[in-house]
């Protein structure tokens, strides 16, 4: 909605201004992008026109530069536009390796509780040693050995 501001001319005219535009500025641009299947159809647009004035109709209608036909007929004859369709990006990691790294992980763990189990058993049995020493009569171990 566009706040019309009035002025006073000095011949004494009242004539109606659209106000300022907002001077807020977007930090950075957004830039547009183009699918390999409209730089493909704008090529072929480009290479049937035949008389003098099509083209620059057309990057009008469209608006488009000559600089970007040219690096697209560029991309089309390095097969660019083509490679366009496919997905961007690192591959997808294997199957067979995301388990590989789980069951790596899983034996791990695995081995790391079997050790702390045969710490765990080695103290019980230095435990059951000393209790039983402590334990023992005094008198039957005297006997046993006379």
């Amino acid at each position: 909605m566009t706040m019309l501001v009035t002025r006073l001319r000095e011949s004494g005219h009242v004539e109606a201004t659209p106000s300022p535009p907002d001077p807020e500025v977007p930090e950075q641009p957004k830039r547009r992008g183009f699918s390999a299947a409209y730089k493909a159809g704008i090529l072929a647009e480009a290479d049937a026109c035949s008389e003098r004035g099509q083209i620059g109709s057309l990057l009008r209608r469209e608006g488009l530069y000559s600089s970007h036909l040219s690096a697209w007929r560029k991309q089309r004859d390095q097969g660019a536009l083509q490679a366009l369709g496919r997905p961007r990006g690192r591959k997808a990691p294997h199957p067979l390796e995301a388990e590989n790294v789980e069951l790596r992980r899983r034996a791990e763990r695995a081995e790391a509780e079997l050790a702390k189990a045969r710490q765990v058993i080695e103290v019980q049995g230095n435990v059951s040693a000393l209790l039983g020493e402590l334990l023992e009569p005094r008198g039957a171990s005297e006997s046993t050995e006379r």
